[in-house]
């Protein structure tokens, strides 16, 4: 006979939520110091503060660098605004002809179901949107998005963004992947999220079934570091795999976080080898505010992901790429191993550091 307290009690996902940090008052209850404490208040509110407490729970509060922390607490280094630094770094709202959705590439959409995470990352290019906007999932709100989708046959792929869309409940997504799936152009669903890395337990069957119809459906989540990935990450990401999803990492490239080609080496890895996860870019930091603390130079990512190239196998390298501001696009900056040309000769540096010449011989 089923327990009735049982029958009634909540997920485990929202037992996680719900004993998290969701607001900046609960900073109180995390083991900071008293000028820790008004400082990271400060820099809150500016940008919202949440992490569910399976996030919190990897954080080592004995190591003031901990990487867990530095993603999730807030800095009084965020309150510098350095000159440069944009509101909206990769133009979301100039490529948004309806509201909650941007099309800045032919053959893809961004769609926004809602405006709210499952944590709200520090370097966040869009914690200004969110901050300001905040608001969740209505069917009306996505009315003109869908409608504009349905108007454009060149669509092809549709991303799930925002805000996080699986911290929707599994009925919302539901009725948005049949919306979508009803739109005969439409051939692949993708959903960027850092639920899977924050809150696994949010990976259940309904939400999965939720997802499952006509369309190719792509995870990408967004792990940054070895130690995000545990044994509730491994099953979550299982549960996806299993269910046909094809699953992507986007990690980014944060200062005092995973500038290093050995941590970078071990994510990388354990993505694809533990997790079935390929890594898929790693992002060179967005220009957003207050964020100076946490960006490398575009040469120390490149050193990076040259002595990644030597290290790990095809499968398990990222692209390392820079998100122009003004709607450039996703460009790749990883380092170019041409040396030189002259005429069918080609001269090209190996991965053990050799330059060579290769010929190209083809036909008339």
């Amino acid at each position: 006979m089923t327990d009735l307290k049982d029958a009634t009690r909540a997920p485990d996902w929202q037992d996680d939520v719900r004993h998290g940090v969701r607001h900046v008052r609960d900073l109180a209850s995390l083991p900071l110091s008293p000028a820790e404490r008004q400082a990271a208040q400060e820099a809150a509110a500016l940008h919202k503060v949440r992490a569910p407490k399976a996030y919190l729970d990897l954080i080592d509060w004995n190591d003031p660098t901990d990487p867990i922390r530095a993603q999730v607490i807030p800095s009084p280094d965020e309150l510098v605004e350095t000159e440069g630094e944009l509101g909206d770094p990769i133009a979301d709202h100039e490529f948004s002809p309806v509201p909650r959705l941007t099309h800045r590439h032919a053959d893809r959409v961004l769609l926004f179901p809602t405006y709210q995470c499952a944590v709200y990352c520090r370097f966040c290019f869009r914690k200004e949107s969110l901050t300001s906007i905040g608001r969740g999932y209505t069917r009306e709100a996505l009315e003109p998005a869908l409608a504009y989708i349905a108007d454009h046959p060149e669509i092809r792929e549709v991303i799930l963004t925002g805000g996080d869309p699986l911290s929707l409940p599994d009925k919302a997504l539901a009725e948005i992947r049949a919306r979508i799936e009803a739109i005969p152009h439409v051939r692949l669903l993708r959903i960027h999220t850092r639920v899977p890395v924050v809150l696994p337990s949010r990976i259940t069957s309904g939400l999965v079934e939720a997802l499952q119809g006509r369309l190719m459906v792509t995870v990408v989540t967004h792990f940054n570091h070895a130690r995000e990935i545990t044994d509730a990450t491994e099953t979550a990401c299982r549960t996806m795999r299993q269910a046909g999803f094809v699953l992507l990492n986007q990690s980014v490239l944060l200062k005092g976080v995973n500038d290093s080609v050995e941590v970078l080496e071990e994510l990388c890895r354990e993505l694809m080898y533990r997790l079935g996860v390929k890594p898929y870019y790693l992002h060179h930091g967005d220009l957003a505010r207050g964020m100076a603390h946490r960006r490398t130079t575009i040469a120390q990512g490149q050193a990076l992901v040259e002595a990644l190239r030597a290290r790990l196998s095809g499968i398990c390298n990222p692209v390392y790429v820079l998100d122009l501001p003004e709607g450039g696009g996703k460009v790749p900056l990883g380092p170019c191993p041409i040396e030189g040309r002259d005429g069918d000769s080609w001269q090209i540096r190996g991965l053990d550091g050799a330059v060579r010449t290769y010929r190209e011989i083809v036909s008339e």
